[in-house]
This record gives C-alpha cells, structure tokens and sequence, in this order.
C-alpha cells in the first residue's frame, strides 16, 4: 500500500505523538519514513529586527548583518536537526528506516509538498492542531494548503479528543 510516508515535524510536543503514530503506521504496512523540518523564508529585515534589532537600528555595518544572519541559519539548522533526530531515534526504535530532510528558507506547506514529490513520499501523515475559529484559520493554514495542493494522500492527526 504505502512505501514511503512523510513526517513533517515542527518540534512541538503533539507533533512528536503525531511521529509515533506515523511510525508505527510504517511499522504496520513495512514502509519507510521520511522526517521533513521546514523553516521560513526571512528577509533580512526579519531577522534582525528579531535577532538583533540594535545592529538593524542603529547599524548598516555589511559584516555585522551577514554574520548575524549566519548565525540565525546555523541556529535554525541545530533545532532542525534536533528535531529530525527526535524522529529518527523513534523510528530507530521501532525499526522502521527513517531519512531527514531539513528544507531551509521555504514556505511550510511549499516545502512539505517538494520533499514529499522529491523523495516518493506516497503518503504525509502529519500534525494539525486542531484549533477552530480565527486561531484555526491562522495556525492551520500549514494543514489546509498541503491538503489543498498535495498530490498524494495526507492523513491528519488532529489534537482533538
């Protein structure tokens, strides 16, 4: 049935459950894992007014803005191999193969659909918070365009009891 399913993960604590559960799917149809971190495009702008406001205020020193940037990028790249780790370990566990795949600079849901493509990914199994009205409308969005746009099947664990 299903070869090769991709786990987005943020970190977070329910998309952790949603990997368990996703792993063990896995476990059951004999298929692979793949563990997708995607981080957000930034404008420089957005980074430091963030990361380092007093260099964006006060500075338009080239290096100190470079580095500080550098330094953001080497940031995300730590947390998005913890992340993927946390993953991995899990499916390590279970004995299911597990790949990582950190997509830097990309839009969540542009990101989760490219990896998915790039890796024949026939299935994502991810987390959806599960909130409703304006909350829903702001933090599902990741959720709804990769339900929207995705060409394989998407199975969405929600936190809803």
């Amino acid at each position: 049935m299903y070869k090769n399913i991709l786990i987005p993960t943020d970190g977070s604590e329910f998309c952790g459950v949603a990997a368990a559960e996703g792993i063990q799917l896995a476990k059951t149809l004999g298929a692979t894992v793949t563990a997708v971190h995607v981080t957000l495009k930034l404008s420089v702008f957005e980074i430091l007014d963030v990361y380092k406001p007093e260099i964006l205020w006060s500075s338009h020193d080239a290096e100190k803005t470079q580095n500080a940037m550098a330094h953001v990028e080497e940031g995300t790249k730590v947390l998005a191999d913890k992340f993927l780790s946390q993953v991995e370990k899990m499916a390590n566990a279970a004995g299911v193969p597990c790949e990582k795949v950190y997509m830097p600079r990309e839009s969540p849901a542009e990101g989760i659909i490219k990896v998915a493509d790039r890796h024949g990914c026939d299935l994502i199994f991810m987390a959806s918070h599960g909130r409703t009205g304006l909350a829903g409308e702001l933090l599902g969005s990741v959720t709804k365009k990769v339900l929207a746009y995705s060409k394989i099947p998407v199975l969405v664990r929600t936190s809803r009891k």
